[in-house]
C-alpha cells in the first residue's frame, strides 16, 4: 500500500472512532433535557488534504461540533450514525486485512 493510501486510511479511522464515541455519548444522553448532539467532522479536510501528500494528511484532526438541533436531538438519527459509522469503519479495516493478506502472499512467496 503506498504511503498517501495508509495515512488516508489511518486518519480515517481515526474520524470514524473519533465519530463512533462522541455518536454513543449522544445515544446515552438521548432523554437529558437541552442536551446538544456532537457532531464529528473531518471528510472534507481529509479529502483536501489527500491531494497535497502525506504530511498534510497527519495533520488532519477530527472536529468535534455541538450541532444546532431545533428539534432536538434524535435517537433514530443517532443510532443511523451509529450504524453508518461501524459499516465505514469494517470496511476501512476489511481493506487493510486483504492489503496485509497481500503482503503476506509476497512475503511467503504464495505458500
Amino acid at each position: 500500500m503506498d504511503p498517501v493510501s495508509a495515512a488516508l486510511i489511518q486518519k480515517a479511522l481515526e474520524g470514524l472512532n473519533r465519530r463512533f464515541q462522541f455518536t454513543a455519548q449522544n445515544i446515552a444522553n438521548a432523554n437529558t433535557p437541552d442536551y446538544a448532539p456532537i457532531r464529528v467532522e473531518f471528510e472534507q479536510e481529509l479529502a483536501r488534504a489527500a491531494g497535497r501528500g502525506v504530511d498534510a494528511i497527519n495533520a488532519v484532526a477530527p472536529r468535534a461540533v455541538a450541532a444546532a438541533e431545533p428539534e432536538g436531538m434524535r435517537l433514530d438519527l443517532e443510532l443511523a450514525t451509529a450504524s453508518q459509522t461501524a459499516a465505514r469503519y469494517r470496511a476501512l479495516i476489511d481493506i487493510m486485512g486483504r492489503q496485509m493478506a497481500l503482503h503476506r502472499a509476497v512475503v511467503t512467496g504464495g505458500r
